[in-house]
């Protein structure tokens, strides 16, 4: 069993760190306020924007996981760059099986409905995107062995702000708009399973991989279909501006890497996914 830190441990790595524990592993959680840690995470609290002191000393891998509460270049870069470069001036010196970078689909630029893969060229000409991309090199070029992991739009438990506006018919969405999600268990159960094939062999495991469900799809079909499930109004449709267009990713990922390593997703699309979420 492993020692593993997760740095920047909010709702998706709480599930991480509780489906971890129960397979044995040791986990600790980083967070800056640790009140909200399930008492099978270790609690470690500090604050990435600052150095860090006094991390465990064995530790066989680190999902970084911080996000950016503002939508702001400060923010951003304090997330995904600043944090994580303190983080690996604290390991200097502690032997790291592996480092999990958790990024976005949204680095992928496209925006008429390409098909996309791990392989797509990358779009940085925004700040979010060029902070994850600085955050994914520094990741990549460190002594960590780092994989990083982009995921899609990630909803369940606790994600219900497209749900609330369909209830209350304030929804509407855009003609021909692709969107690739993926539920959170799935984002913990993905990454407990690449920390498992490490465990096998860390030679398996590539340096990226897309976490998405097994189907992209329309979002004015989503939305139609949360409104019957919901017995909430028809959402109103918009044809896309030109600005908007430039404004908004529209693109078909697809996560054929992971699934071919061998990850069977419990919600292989957002219609099994949703409606566990509402039968709870």
């Amino acid at each position: 069993m492993a020692n593993v830190l997760i740095a920047g441990c909010g709702d998706i790595g709480c599930l991480l760190g509780e489906r971890l524990s129960q397979q044995g592993h040791t986990v600790f959680g980083l967070r800056r306020n640790v009140d909200a840690l399930p008492d099978c995470i270790q609690a470690i609290q500090a604050n990435l924007t600052t150095p860090l002191h006094d991390l465990p000393k064995q530790i066989d891998y680190v999902f970084y996981m911080a996000s950016a509460g503002k939508y702001k270049d400060c923010a951003y870069y304090q997330a995904y760059v600043l944090g994580l470069k303190n983080l690996i001036s604290a390991l200097e010196n502690t032997p790291i099986k592996k480092l999990f970078f958790i990024s976005s689909s949204s680095v992928f630029g496209q925006r008429e409905g390409e098909h996309v893969d791990e392989s797509s060229p990358t779009d940085d000409s925004v700040f979010s995107t060029k902070r994850l991309l600085e955050g994914e090199t520094l990741a990549l070029e460190s002594n960590l062995n780092a994989t990083i992991v982009r995921f899609g739009g990630i909803y369940g438990a606790g994600r219900t702000h497209l749900i609330d506006l369909i209830r209350e018919g304030k929804a509407h969405c855009m003609e021909g708009v692709w969107s690739n999600r993926i539920h959170s268990e799935d984002c913990a159960g993905m990454l407990a399973y690449l920390l498992a094939e490490s465990e096998k062999n860390l030679e398996r495991i590539d340096s990226l991989y897309v976490g998405v469900d097994n189907q992209p799809t329309l979002s004015c079909e989503i939305y139609d279909w949360l409104a019957e499930q919901l017995c909430a109004p028809e959402p109103d449709r918009k044809e896309p501006t030109e600005a908007s267009r430039l404004m908004r990713s529209n693109k078909r990922i697809s996560n054929a890497k992971i699934r071919e390593l061998g990850y069977e997703f419990k919600y292989p699309t957002y219609k099994e996914g949703v409606l566990a979420f509402l039968a709870d």
